[in-house]
C-alpha cells in the first residue's frame, strides 16, 4: 500500500537535545497549559498520536488507557522507559496514515508537534477521525504560517514564500507550517466540529527567552493562548475539534487485542501468535516484541 513519505526519529535523542538541554522549558510549559485547558477531564482510552518519548503522556491523568503511537520504535522504547510498562500504557509502532485501531474506539486523541511533519496532512487527520468515537475528543497542534515573524520576514522581502497564501510551505523536508483557515477547512470537511482554538508560544524568539525569566514568559502566554479565538498569528497553535459525523461506536473492552485491525486490509479481530498478531485474512503478521506492537511492515514468512 502506498502511503505519503514518513518523518522518522528512529535513534533520534530527540527528547534529550530538543526538549530536555534545547531551553525550550518555556514552550514545553505553554503547552502543559494549553492541553489542561483543552482536554476533557477523563475517559476510557485516549490516542496520543507520534507520543515521541512519553513527554506529554503523563498530563492526561484522567484516561484509565493511553495508547501510545509513533513510528519510531527507539522513541517508543525510550518512553518505555520513563513510564514503565503497565496495562495503563499500551506502545504501538505505526504509520499514523494506517491506523491499526477499529474505527470509533477512542474517546480523545492528541496530535502535538506531529502535522508539521505530514506531506498529506487530510489523509493523516481522516485517520484520526475514523479512529474516534461519535463526539469523542481530538486536541490537534500544528506549526502556523501566517505567524508574525514570518510576516515580517515577508513583507522586508527576506521571505520569498508568502504567508497569507492558504497552500502549506514545506521548508525543510517534510516540515511543514499550515495557514489556520487551511486547518479549519480540513477539519470540517472531515466531520470535525472545532470548539475552541488557542495560540502558543507567542515569545519563541531566542533573545526573549535568555533575558525574562521563564516563569514570566508563561505567565503572560497562558494570558494570550485566549486570543486564538479572535486571530492566529502566533507560531503554534492549539485546536480542540469533536468528531459530528455520524461513526459506529466500538463496544468497550479491556482486551487490548481487540482494539486492532490489520492497517493493509482493515480485517478484525487479528489473532493473538504470541509474538505477533495475524490477520486471518490477508495473512500478514505483526511483530509484538518487547512491549511493543509493531505495525508498519509485516513479517516476512
Amino acid at each position: 500500500m502506498t502511503t505519503p513519505p514518513v518523518c522518522n526519529y528512529e535513534g533520534s535523542d530527540y527528547q534529550a537535545s530538543f526538549w530536555d538541554k534545547g531551553g525550550r522549558e518555556y514552550e514545553d510549559r505553554a503547552e502543559a497549559i494549553a492541553l489542561k485547558r483543552l482536554l476533557p477531564p477523563g475517559g476510557r482510552l485516549l490516542l496520543e498520536l507520534g507520543a515521541g518519548a512519553g513527554r506529554n503522556t503523563s498530563r492526561y491523568p484522567g484516561f484509565d488507557r493511553i495508547i501510545l503511537l509513533d513510528y519510531s520504535r527507539t522513541q517508543l522504547e525510550q518512553a518505555q522507559q520513563r513510564l514503565g510498562r503497565s496495562e495503563k500504557y499500551v506502545y504501538v509502532a505505526a504509520d499514523v496514515y494506517r491506523l491499526p485501531f477499529v474505527n470509533g474506539l477512542f474517546d480523545a486523541a492528541t496530535m502535538i508537534r506531529v502535522l508539521h511533519h505530514m506531506a498529506d496532512a487530510p489523509k493523516a487527520l481522516e485517520q484520526v477521525g475514523n479512529a474516534l468515537r461519535m463526539n469523542g475528543v481530538f486536541i490537534l497542534e500544528f506549526a502556523n504560517k501566517l505567524n508574525l515573524k514570518a510576516i515580517l520576514r515577508f513583507l522586508l522581502g527576506r521571505q520569498k514564500w508568502n504567508p497569507f497564501s492558504l497552500e502549506p510551505v514545506e521548508f525543510a523536508r517534510l516540515n511543514f507550517d499550515f495557514h489556520p483557515k487551511t486547518v479549519r477547512n480540513w477539519l470540517r470537511e472531515l466531520g470535525f466540529s472545532i470548539e475552541r482554538t488557542l495560540t502558543l508560544s507567542h515569545f519563541r524568539v531566542g533573545l526573549l527567552k535568555r533575558i525574562v525569566p521563564t516563569d514570566i514568559l508563561v505567565f503572560f502566554d497562558s494570558i494570550l493562548q485566549w486570543t486564538g479565538a479572535w486571530c492566529q498569528l502566533s507560531p503554534s497553535v492549539f485546536v480542540r475539534a469533536t468528531v459530528m459525523r455520524d461513526s459506529i461506536p466500538y463496544a468497550a473492552q479491556n482486551d487490548i487485542l481487540s482494539y486492532f485491525k490489520c492497517p493493509d486490509c482493515g480485517h478484525s479481530p487479528l489473532t493473538d501468535k504470541k509474538d505477533y498478531l495475524e490477520c486471518s485474512s490477508c495473512k500478514k503478521r505483526w511483530e509484538i516484541r518487547d512491549g511493543i506492537y509493531d505495525f508498519r511492515e509485516p513479517i516476512k514468512h
